[in-house]
């Protein structure tokens, strides 16, 4: 069974006035098969956890350690972490000109599988997945999200997420800018992957309408840069009740 397990992170980031620290001891271990849903308002560092575990240049990782399956992510480059079982979707996916969605898709699964896989075997398995996420084929040809909308960007993230079949996915706000059709398509996703019990999910979100239709097995709440609350779905409904006023943010830097 895979394991991201998080130690006592800290990250920083520079600002004007010299390194900002913006993560101040993270602990989490997220299991192959489990959903942990993290939630706070905005710069509590949310985001900052999924960028550093993943690798952006942009943070600097000053202590602490994240191992999956014992083996140290942080010495590892960021195309390394990803074919060690890692994936992440971004809350803003970027467009890649002159490449498109089918070269991309087929690229990334021949890295993460060492070989390329067959032709007409990817094909129908590229076809059923589009079916699910009710993405028009037709995209299956168009640059990597070059004029998608919102709501078509982040089903292609969810596709790449199905096809690649890592062992640790973590959904950056995946529900940001999603109209209620695009948001159930998009769970309805999620929640197919995580059915084959072969990933561990960690899902990042402000709000708890997603949670409708991907249920956690745990909830932490961020605050100032750290884990101030865990517990179960009961969590989620105690935030849509009583929002985040009881867990201070002041000092906190960015998402």
């Amino acid at each position: 069974m895979a394991t991201l397990e998080i130690h006592d992170l800290h990250v920083s980031v520079e600002a004007e006035n010299g390194p900002r620290e913006i993560l101040r001891g993270v602990d989490l271990t997220v299991k192959q098969g489990e959903t942990h849903a993290i939630m706070g308002p905005n710069g509590s560092g949310k985001s900052t956890l999924a960028y550093s575990v993943a690798g952006h240049p942009k943070y600097t990782i000053t202590s602490g350690t994240v191992t999956l399956d014992g083996e140290d992510i942080l010495a590892m480059t960021v195309d390394e972490r990803a074919r060690a079982g890692l994936f992440l979707a971004m809350q803003y996916p970027v467009e890649v000109p002159g490449v498109s969605v089918s070269n991309f898709l087929r690229t990334s699964a021949t890295a993460i599988r060492g070989e390329a896989p067959k032709l007409r075997t990817w094909v129908k398995e590229v076809k059923s997945a589009m079916e699910q996420l009710q993405m028009d084929p037709a995209f299956a040809e168009r640059n990597v999200n070059e004029g998608f909308s919102g709501g078509e960007k982040k089903r292609h993230e969810i596709l790449q997420l199905e096809l690649l079949k890592p062992k640790i996915a973590i959904l950056d706000e995946t529900d940001s800018g999603l109209d209620v059709d695009a948001l159930r398509q998009v769970s309805e996703g999620v929640n197919r992957v995580r059915e084959t019990g072969e990933v561990g999910t960690l899902l990042i979100t402000h709000y708890t309408r997603i949670l409708r239709y991907i249920k956690p097995d745990f909830v932490h709440v961020f605050s100032n840069g750290r884990i101030a609350e865990s517990g179960g779905a009961e969590l989620a409904d105690k935030l849509e009740n009583e929002g985040y006023e009881a867990y201070s943010t002041k000092g906190g830097a960015s998402a």
